[in-house]
């Protein structure tokens, strides 16, 4: 596998490290809910797609409180590997989940975590230096506690050949052609929820160029114009 190979459904697996309320307290790099928006559109991508999904907690119980319930909803049945250890790789049941989906092909791990500068960083390292796993790191669905420490986390990261991404262009790597109709509908719904502007746009384009009825359930009047007397 090579760098050089573009994200595809059958070379990826993804690992969520901590999306927990008290490790989201502490984000300040981006906004908190942007950051959950991110995340979660990841995850749906990650579903649509059929990728390989790990998700890792820590100290649930004790301190940082369950994760998303967006999160989890997308993935009802997943274990949640609990850990102690700041770094994910420190835990057994996490290496044997990345490595067992590894086997299978899915070589390249698209990471989103919380913080940036401890959990991500140090699972980053650890991994790569102990596999030949690739690491592709969803700056825009982890956080830091500053913008500097994810910043520069990003950048040590970088320095050793960890691939900043984004979560919509992972979505969009693994979609790759629109002629893919099978998954065609999902992402475009998953487009207009969690894409922004973008998404503004596809509901635009839908019910003003191609006519689509407008996807709202809202079923109120609409009233004409009545100038009022001047």
């Amino acid at each position: 596998m090579s760098k050089l190979d573009v994200l595809t459904p059958l070379n990826s697996q993804v690992i969520f490290i901590d999306h927990q309320p008290q490790m989201a307290f502490g984000v300040q790099s981006i906004d908190r809910q942007q950051l959950k928006n991110n995340t979660v559109g990841l995850a749906k991508a990650a579903s649509i797609f059929g990728i390989p999904t790990t998700i890792t907690t820590v100290e649930t119980e004790s301190f940082s409180g369950h994760s998303y319930p967006e999160l989890l909803d997308v993935f009802p049945d997943a274990p949640l590997l609990e850990r102690s250890s700041m770094n994910s790789w420190d835990d057994q049941k996490v290496r044997d989940a990345l490595m067992g989906h590894a086997t299978a092909g899915a070589t390249k791990v698209v990471v989103s975590g919380l913080w940036t500068e401890v959990c991500n960083l140090t699972f980053a390292l650890s991994c790569m230096k102990d596999t030949d796993l690739e690491i592709y790191m969803v700056a825009d669905a982890s956080g830091g506690t500053t913008k500097e420490a994810h910043d520069y986390a990003m950048e040590r990261m970088m320095q050793v050949g960890v691939v900043p991404v984004t979560w919509q262009q992972v979505l969009l790597e693994w979609q790759r052609d629109w002629a893919r109709r099978d998954t065609y509908d999902a992402v475009m719904e998953l487009v207009r929820e969690h894409s922004g502007a973008y998404g503004m746009g596809v509901d635009y384009a839908y019910t003003m160029v191609h006519k689509a009825p407008h996807r709202s359930k809202h079923k109120g009047p609409r009233h004409a114009p009545v100038p009022a007397a001047i």
